[in-house]
């Protein structure tokens, strides 16, 4: 209010705007969720934006990219900021019981990514290289990353970045290709745009075709079918479920598994 608009040069001068990740009355409501989930066995994990979304809220998404031309160096400290920010928020989720930090950060829409690779790597790649690595110098075996879109371009960089898993490509993607390129250094998971399966008078037949299809083409290895989203559950009831029983049946039929193996390996399903 104050300066009118935020750019990324005034919001620099604001001292208070990363509230500190060290105030522990704030993870109070995370802090009682933990303790109400581990008392039912549930596996806990809390999501937090990547540098992306959480400087596309603050500016909007238009204003972000603009303001990462028009002030760069400004930008690059305030993706600085946020990693150490991170690296606090991380270490007081972990000493809370959390099994997992989910970062969501969407980098492309359904064809295109929202910037050339060689601009979004100048700008993200050092960053999330520093969180990914102290993920995994503090004994996190696999990271998994969150974008729903097209970033098909940006796989060389994921790997460098530490990505094992990137959850959420879509089919615009080229799976099979980015599979039998990369197959080996990450895996990939998805492969199913909800549009084609989660809408108002969806059907078993439907969401039998596009887990069959997408299986077939992209195979078994290195590759996990899945809605697109960031987690589980669907817009329409019943169709997240309905997707899980299908892919269970398919494992079943092709690979010899019985349902009794399949749930005894895995948590339960949380929607």
């Amino acid at each position: 209010e104050e300066y009118g608009e935020a750019t990324p040069d005034l919001l620099l001068k604001e001292e208070g705007f990363f509230l500190s990740p060290d105030n522990l009355d704030d993870y109070k409501d995370i802090e009682e969720s933990i303790k109400f989930h581990k008392k039912r066995d549930r596996f806990c994990y809390v999501q937090t934006p990547g540098f992306a979304e959480t400087f596309s809220g603050v500016f909007g998404i238009q204003n972000h990219m603009l303001y990462m031309a028009l002030y760069p160096d400004e930008m690059d400290q305030l993706y600085a900021r946020q990693a150490e920010w991170d690296l606090r928020f991380i270490d007081h989720c972990v000493d809370l019981g959390v099994d997992m930090i989910h970062f969501s950060d969407d980098w492309g829409s359904q064809k295109s990514t929202f910037m050339s690779p060689e601009m979004w790597g100048e700008f993200y790649v050092d960053a999330y290289k520093e969180i990914y690595g102290y993920y995994k110098s503090h004994g996190v075996e696999l990271v998994v990353h969150h974008s729903d879109g097209y970033a098909a371009t940006l796989v060389p960089a994921m790997i460098e970045m530490g990505i094992d898993v990137w959850q959420g490509c879509f089919s615009t993607n080229d799976i099979p290709d980015l599979i039998n390129k990369y197959g080996g250094k990450i895996s990939f998971m998805g492969g199913i745009e909800n549009h084609l399966v989660d809408f108002e008078g969806w059907t078993e037949e439907n969401n039998r075709y596009y887990i069959e299809k997408t299986i077939k083409e992209c195979g078994n290895k290195y590759f996990i079918p899945c809605i697109a989203q960031g987690g589980p559950g669907s817009v329409f009831p019943g169709v997240y479920m309905n997707m899980c029983d299908l892919i269970d049946q398919h494992n079943i039929d092709n690979y010899g598994a019985t349902k009794e193996e399949l749930e005894a390996a895995r948590l339960p399903h949380q929607i």
